[in-house]
């Protein structure tokens, strides 16, 4: 089996099989020229005498075949002990074959380039289902939070919040488990230490060590072996503000839920933060833009407050080449936010990204099919939380698409939904295949 799957086509290992068998015969045809065959000549000569002894003593249908069979063997075995010893060196502890490593990087190579934009733990968890589709990957992630770890750090250290790159960086690494939880591990006690989390000082550390945030980043990503990229929206000092109903103006991302309003106009300061071009030229190039999933207010918008972001993602999905025209989707959440969307729609969502837009940046909208459990909405309902109602008519009066799929994690013992980061990035990759076609 081994053996057929070297032989698979897009591993590129074939041609350069072949070219070293070229190098060999052309290497061999120098010499022979260069000593004007006199060596070559006598070992033609013993080769042919040994032809004719073998050919005396068996069959040619017979002898030829078994030589032949012979020299593959040893071409076989010769390839299998190095690539053995490379993978030795290289693979230490990992169960895997090299040739199915092999596999997969290449198919991870050849797929889509995914724009994903949001932060909190939606975005971590989309990514982590969307590493199996494709390492060609950026997520682009919100820096106006304010509060906990990051918070601290934002106000101690004078860095961009670390904690959504944190998550995402995690959730994009090779060793996913247990580098998640290293970096999410959470000092108890220690001077200064207690309340943060180790992914946090680690980024705050190579910030320092770097210059930026983004270089900071780039370095983490080698040092994790990260499939993809994770990039800032901005490295401008960005913090938020909202207008509730009731007239009040919130300042800060961690005050705005706590606020317990309803939200109608939100935006930062400074107003128009200039995007990282590296987060432009990625929307410029994707494939495929996936917004969400993430806190309404507090994750998925911030980062299209950036003007450049927008007008990068509006660019895409109405240029007159339809080539260059990508799909693009909202994923939304599954429960109502309290604080943030209470008694929010599916159709709320949306106007609500419309309105802090003022355009419209996506063609879909991801809303999950399947109710909770009786015991799960009970828990939710005690924090005035509700699952988020599909209004299809008015959906449909804004111009976007509905994919429904099951896409939902239920944990029975706490009660808790989150999104299945499998069911979700396959349900994603598949409507993208479908548009795609």
């Amino acid at each position: 089996m081994r053996l057929v799957k070297w032989l698979a086509p897009g591993l590129l290992v074939k041609r350069w099989l072949l070219l070293s068998a070229a190098g060999v015969v052309l290497t061999s045809l120098g010499l022979a020229i260069w000593v004007q065959l006199t060596p070559i000549f006598h070992l033609m000569q013993l080769a042919g005498n040994a032809i004719e002894w073998l050919a005396t003593i068996m069959p040619r249908n017979i002898s030829g075949p078994l030589v032949i069979l012979l020299g593959v063997f040893f071409v076989f075995l010769g390839q299998t002990r190095s690539l053995e010893a490379i993978t030795e060196v290289l693979k230490p502890d990992n169960d895997d074959e090299l040739v199915d490593l092999l596999i997969t990087h290449r198919r991870l190579k050849r797929g889509p380039k995914v724009v994903a934009i949001g932060g909190g733990t939606g975005l971590s968890t989309l990514l982590r289902g969307l590493k199996n589709y494709s390492s060609n990957i950026t997520a682009i992630v919100t820096v106006a939070d304010d509060g906990g770890s990051s918070g601290r750090l934002r106000k101690d250290f004078g860095v961009l919040p670390p904690g959504d790159i944190r998550n995402c960086l995690a959730a994009l690494a090779d060793q996913e488990k247990l580098l998640t939880e290293l970096f999410q591990y959470r000092f108890v006690n220690g001077n200064g230490l207690t309340g943060h989390s180790f992914g946090n000082l680690f980024l705050t550390a190579m910030t320092d060590i770097t210059g930026d945030l983004e270089q900071a980043i780039a370095a983490s990503s080698e040092v994790l072996a990260v499939r993809g990229k994770v990039l800032p929206a901005t490295l401008m000092d960005v913090s938020l503000w909202a207008e509730l109903a009731d007239g009040r103006r919130i300042e800060g991302e961690s005050n705005i839920s706590a606020a317990n309003g309803k939200i109608i106009k939100i935006g930062c300061h400074p107003e128009n933060p200039p995007a990282l071009p590296a987060v432009v030229q990625a929307i410029r190039e994707a494939d495929y833009i996936i917004i969400g999933p993430g806190s309404l207010y507090t994750s998925v918008i911030p980062n299209l407050l950036v003007p450049e972001i927008r007008e990068a993602i509006l660019q895409r999905r109405g240029s007159a080449n339809a080539a260059r025209n990508v799909p693009s989707i909202y994923v939304c959440n599954i429960m109502t936010q309290p604080g943030e969307t209470d008694g929010y729609s599916v159709s709320d969502h949306i106007r609500a990204i419309d309105r802090a837009c003022g355009q419209k940046l996506f063609d879909a909208v991801l809303v999950h099919k399947r109710v909770p459990s009786a015991q799960t909405l009970i828990h939710y309902a005690q924090e005035q939380s509700h699952p988020v109602f599909l209004d299809r008519e008015d959906i449909a009066s804004l111009g976007r698409r509905v994919v429904l799929a099951n896409v939902m994690d239920e944990d029975m013992e706490t009660g808790l939904v989150r999104h299945n980061h499998l069911q979700l990035a396959r349900t994603l990759m598949r409507w993208y295949s479908a548009h795609h076609r």
